[in-house]
């Protein structure tokens, strides 16, 4: 299946690692205080993966000791605690295949021209920054359990970003495990039996195919949870002009509901909506198609309205406060919950897609929640 070899090139002085480590590039919003907090920093890894120069900020972090040079080939096992839970995964490198190989398998479409900036700072740099996160079917938990157990950690810092970011407050632990080390060959020989389904970063993989690496920086985990991708909605028609055509039940509270029923919040009251039908296929028995197929065109909406900010806007499900604040301003006309997609749906996608590359999941349909940070590992790649 994949092969895996341990990580080299830079990583953060164990000093100055909370003032490095960064959210994804993909959630630092321009003109936003986290933006702002990142670029006053210093030795924030803002100025390689955003700056506008980021060769010479990778030589200026690593001049100034903020980053160290790291030649020894290792696993690095990634702990992150928060109120809500834990999650414990690794670092690595992961041989870069296309597609059609069945060992790295998507369930999204990815684009070449969404892919160039990111290419554009590999090639300045040499380096690939941000992980692309990964599931995996292969029995590695037992194994970074023990790499804990080994040693103390490298890294050991709460993420602090101002309150801007959804990292904030996340205690993160790593544990630097040498590839050539006993634990190190058996993560390595675990990692090697299944393949590996991205959950996040498909543009980030898409890069790594593009550049011609031998191998991507990739976050890999057999634990991960998928939030709700919770929508509020402005309709082409309000929602109180058809509400009177839909089966709504009352509810007495905002939440998460069961699986293919849909909780409604507008200004008029809470309601919640069953599924008509739930289809056989894959794709098609997701919350989010049925919501699509079924409520959409009652509200005059389309497909290719799901990406426009006049219409739509997304959050998490730890998230239903700010969805009811965006309705009660007045900013969208309803806010909508849906069930989380489970990892056994997504895999059944992916899997699926490797058959017909035109399966794949609808877009907004998962969050996985937190995010990885940034900077704990800076992978030197090679090309084919």
């Amino acid at each position: 299946m994949v092969a895996t070899i341990g990580l080299t090139g830079l990583r953060p002085n164990p000093s100055r690692v909370s003032a490095i480590a960064s959210p994804p590039y993909d959630v630092i919003k321009p003109g936003t205080p986290l933006e702002k907090l990142l670029e006053e920093e210093p030795s924030s890894l803002f100025h390689i993966i955003l700056g506008d120069q980021p060769a010479a900020a990778r030589d200026r972090l690593v001049a100034d000791g903020s980053l160290i040079e790291d030649d020894e080939p290792a696993y690095y096992v990634y702990e992150q605690t928060w109120n809500e839970g834990r999650r414990t995964g690794v670092f690595v490198a992961a041989e870069v295949s296309p597609y059609e190989a069945k060992q790295i398998i998507r369930h999204e479409k990815t684009f070449d021209d969404k892919v160039k900036g990111r290419m554009a700072m590999r090639r300045a740099t040499g380096l690939h920054i941000g992980p692309v996160f990964v599931l995996t079917r292969a029995p590695i938990a037992s194994f970074l359990e023990k790499a804990k157990q080994e040693a103390d950690p490298i890294y050991d810092f709460t993420s602090e970003f101002g309150g801007y970011s959804e990292l904030e407050g996340i205690s993160n632990k790593v544990w630097r495990v040498p590839e050539g080390s006993k634990t190190g060959h058996a993560l390595q020989a675990a990692l090697g039996t299944e393949p590996l389904y991205i959950a996040d970063g498909h543009h980030r993989y898409h890069a790594s195919l593009l550049n011609e690496q031998t191998h991507f920086l990739c976050y890999v985990t057999e634990e991960a949870v998928i939030q709700a991708y919770n929508r509020v909605i402005n309709g082409v028609r309000p929602f109180s002009e058809i509400a009177g055509d839909l089966r709504l039940r009352p509810v007495d509270s905002f939440r998460t509901p069961k699986k293919h029923s849909f909780c409604i919040y507008t200004k008029e009251g809470c309601y919640e909506l069953d599924a008509q039908e739930v289809p056989k296929d894959v794709v098609g028995r997701l919350d989010c198609a049925i919501l699509e197929r079924e409520l959409y065109p009652k509200l005059g909406l389309t497909h290719d309205m799901v990406v426009d900010p006049d219409h739509f806007d997304y959050y998490s499900e730890s998230a239903l406060h700010e969805m009811k604040a965006a309705v009660d301003r007045g900013d969208y006309d309803m806010a909508i919950a849906l069930h989380p997609v489970s990892l056994d749906e997504l895999m059944a996608v992916a899997d699926a897609g490797l058959e017909d590359p035109e399966v794949v999941m609808p877009e907004k349909s998962t969050f996985f929640q937190p995010k990885i940070l940034s900077g704990l590992s800076l992978y030197r790649f090679t090309k084919k």
